[in-house]
């Protein structure tokens, strides 16, 4: 039994990696990485040169990958940075301690359709808790950090920095099961918007020249609402998103009121076509995040 899941586990690793997708091993029955941390470091073999994580150590080679899993029945890792992934998390609500909330799923295809689009078919996995991975594929020169919480509730993302448990692990509270989609297809353009940090500006304006800094927060005002005004359908959501995040560092640093910023978005999402309701959604919940990440002006050295 034992050689039989160790040859499933290992043909699993190979599956992935046939793909491009760069594994390491995870503790038999676990989620957590087998190799050895910083303090235990031998300092040998692929660290000879320095410690290196599973990250730097995940690989697509099928003669390690054999010579790795032979050795015990260790569950498959993902590193999903260097795999050029991102893999949207949806969880359960029970996972998270609650019972009513509307699981992960339903959240994601709720944000695709107001972004005017489906739920994108693409490979997936349905996790151990019952949730699901979504992977898709990373756009080249783009380099994601992991998040949570971000896109919406339960819903969590895995890029540079992260890694998933690949299907066919097996882990006490259950397996992980390929579900559908035979490739990971391209990352959604919206998601792909809210996922991104909102640019920093290359020179914001010093307190010594506010006059000429609330002249520009002006128009980057006018800018940004003519910009979400005249977005296309599939693109005014992700217009909206982007022009509260970038607009938001100004309400932040007191060069715009809050309200004002709000009201002119608000007519831009409704004139192009954004129902009322979501308009003030998108704008809360953007405006919320830039300004709490915008508290300090920076001034040039």
């Amino acid at each position: 039994m034992t050689h039989d899941v160790r040859s499933a586990l290992l043909s699993a690793a190979l599956k992935a990696a046939e793909r491009g997708w760069h594994v390491f091993p995870l503790r038999p029955g676990s989620k957590r990485p087998a190799l050895h941390g910083e303090k235990s470091c031998p300092r040998t073999g692929p660290c000879a040169n320095g410690h290196r994580k599973w990250e730097q150590r995940a690989t697509t080679d099928p003669d390690r990958i054999r010579v790795t899993w032979t050795c015990a029945p260790y569950n498959v890792g993902i590193a999903t940075g260097p795999s050029g992934l991102l893999v949207v998390d949806l969880d359960t609500p029970e996972h998270k301690g609650s019972s009513d909330a509307p699981d992960g799923a339903a959240t994601f295809a709720a944000l695709c359709e107001r972004a005017g689009h489906t739920v994108p078919t693409t490979y997936r996995t349905r996790t151990a808790s019952g949730g699901q991975h979504l992977y898709f594929t990373a756009p080249r020169g783009v380099r994601l950090a992991n998040t949570a919480g971000t896109v919406g509730e339960l819903i969590d993302t895995r890029a540079w920095g992260g890694y998933v448990v690949a299907a066919g692990s097996i882990t006490p509270a259950g397996p992980y099961e390929a579900l559908c989609g035979p490739e990971a297809a391209s990352l959604p353009v919206w998601l792909q918007t809210v996922l991104q940090p909102a640019p920093k500006p290359s020179q914001a304006p010093s307190v010594a020249i506010t006059g000429q800094s609330r002249r520009y927060a002006d128009v980057a005002l006018a800018s940004e609402a003519r910009n979400v005004a005249t977005a296309q359908v599939g693109n005014r959501e992700a217009a909206l998103f982007r022009a509260a995040r970038a607009l938001g560092r100004f309400v932040a640093w007191g060069d715009l009121p809050r309200h004002v910023v709000e009201q002119a978005l608000q007519e831009g999402g409704e004139a192009a076509g954004l129902p009322a309701s979501e308009c003030r959604s998108t704008l809360r919940s953007a405006l919320n995040w830039s300004i709490a990440h915008n508290q300090s002006r920076r001034v040039p050295a």
